[in-house]
């Protein structure tokens, strides 16, 4: 099977707010798989230099932080505050804090928690770089306009609003730093499934994906 292993590995990729963490948890929890959002360890790496008050260019101080991160870090709330998300964009960058976290993502791709039978991981660099050979890789897209009204919604709702413009502003930033960076990039394999959810509210695109899903894994 993917990667090693004998579980069944769906990775799902793409941009930021493009909807692949929710898409991920269904996925997961509708093939009874486990799921691992790979951005969040990211962003509880860079949380944890937060709280230091370490400079997120401190490699050495980085992977040290990488390496203490529990699973209370992954369930912190301030994972998903904007500040969290903007320094995660930038300590991704840095490839030995990408290396020290490789090996968890690939065991726990190998060896899902719980017996599971597979695992759905997403991320940026899944398909091409943390699970080459999953099973099944999906590439998910939207435009920026779609993506920043969908993320403006999300903080309007958690009473953090910057205002649309800004939203919009800093995706493409954000965008542009995963796409250029120069260790594990953003793009998507040449074997993964392209899914445009610009147009599909969450439903239509989750029915999307398992019907990629599925037909992958009787191939």
């Amino acid at each position: 099977m993917s990667a090693g292993g004998n579980s069944i590995v769906v990775a799902v990729d793409g941009p930021v707010a493009v909807g692949k963490g929710t898409l991920g948890r269904r996925l997961a929890a509708h093939f009874g798989f486990a799921y691992l959002d790979t951005g969040g360890l990211y962003r509880a790496a860079a949380l944890r230099m937060l709280r230091a008050g370490a400079p997120l260019d401190d490699v050495d101080a980085l992977v040290e932080q990488a390496r203490a991160i529990s699973a209370e870090d992954l369930d912190d709330p301030e994972l998903r505050a904007e500040a969290t998300g903007e320094a995660a964009s930038v300590v991704a960058a840095q490839p030995p804090l990408r290396a020290a976290l490789l090996e968890y993502q690939r065991n726990f791709a190998t060896h899902p928690p719980k017996g599971a039978g597979g695992a759905v991981l997403d991320g940026r660099d899944i398909g091409t770089v943390v699970c080459p050979d999953a099973d099944a890789k999906l590439f998910v897209t939207a435009s920026v306009e779609a993506r920043a009204k969908r993320r403006h919604d999300e903080l309007v709702a958690r009473g953090e609003d910057l205002g649309l413009a800004l939203v919009r502003a800093d995706l493409a930033k954000r965008d542009a730093r995963d796409s250029e960076r120069a260790t594990s990039p953003l793009t998507a394999a040449g074997d993964a499934h392209l899914l445009d959810s610009t147009k599909m509210d969450i439903e239509a695109a989750f029915q999307a994906a398992r019907r990629i899903v599925a037909a992958c894994m009787t191939v």
